[in-house]
């Protein structure tokens, strides 16, 4: 059985995506906010809030992925795990208040354009856009991780923006339609509270204890009653520690005299290698054990 101390998966990688992507948005930023300055441009300066408020949420994510990683103790017996889920939680809400600034920014440029240097903007929009383009190339290879994902989400977040910043710079360029830009940012924001409301939902199916997403509960329970001398499976539950580490309970019934240690390894073998789950606690019955006490099915 998996206990509660069992080591983690290493993830120097998930460490590494993170501080890396960290390191390129702060160069990001840097650069837009002296584009911004020198452009007299508001959409790359509120580009450039955009990407401070995802250094804040990378910030957020680092942090969460070193305390997560400690070890578990009494009183905290799967460790802290969680805070991944909870870091993800508060990006994407972070995401939602950042499309509503996009959208109230736009609204203000549609009424009062700005006057744009072009140059020095779409120079500045492409170097960020090659920093964010290098930045999701960093941590998309993590993104099954929650907390990682919702760094992606942010920084994926900031490409679309730079995308749009180049789009109404060349066409403020072409044509001297200065809207462009407001109407540019609207597109971004709408993108980015899809991307927020995707996130949110996966965290508070974590946080809800839901059964994770890929994992059939009715098949798990078939799989494990298709086990030789197994006759019932109730009170069976399967939830997320975290992103990529399901856990399972329930109580197994099994004819009289089945050798129970048997029956066990099977059925956990069964679990990991179809259903990858590799942290189960089972209770293993016989017909006529009496359950005492409320059983949740």
């Amino acid at each position: 059985m998996s206990g509660p101390g069992c080591a983690a998966h290493p993830r120097d990688g998930e460490r590494w995506r993170l501080r890396t992507a960290f390191g390129i948005t702060a160069a990001i930023l840097a650069v837009e906010l002296i584009g911004g300055w020198w452009a007299n441009s508001v959409a790359l300066l509120s580009d450039a809030g955009h990407v401070f408020t995802d250094l804040g949420a990378l910030a957020l994510s680092y942090g969460a992925f070193l305390l997560s990683v400690r070890p578990a103790g009494v009183r905290r017996t799967w460790g802290w795990y969680r805070l991944e889920i909870l870091a993800a939680l508060l990006n994407g809400v972070l995401l939602v208040g950042l499309a509503v600034f996009v959208v109230i920014e736009a609204v203000g440029r549609l009424k009062s354009p700005p006057v744009i240097l072009t140059g020095p903007m779409l120079v500045a929009a492409v170097l960020g856009l090659v920093g964010n383009l290098a930045a999701m190339a960093v941590l998309y290879r993590g993104r099954g991780n929650l907390n990682i994902r919702g760094a992606l989400l942010h920084v994926a977040g900031d490409t679309l923006s730079s995308v749009g910043v180049i789009a109404a710079g060349a066409a403020i360029v072409l044509t001297g339609w200065t809207q462009a830009d407001a109407i540019a940012g609207m597109l971004i924001a709408a993108v980015i509270v899809i991307s927020a409301v995707r996130l949110l939902a996966e965290s508070v199916d974590v946080l809800l204890e839901a059964t994770p997403s890929g994992i059939n509960l009715l098949e798990v329970s078939d799989a494990i009653a298709a086990v030789p001398r197994v006759s019932g499976v109730h009170d069976l539950h399967i939830w997320s520690i975290t992103s990529d580490m399901p856990a399972l309970s329930g109580h197994v019934v099994v004819a009289d005299g089945a050798p129970p240690g048997d029956t066990l390894n099977t059925i956990k073998r069964v679990l990991y290698e179809r259903f990858s789950i590799a942290h189960s606690t089972l209770q293993i019955e016989t017909p006529s054990y009496q359950e005492f006490g409320e059983v949740h099915d």
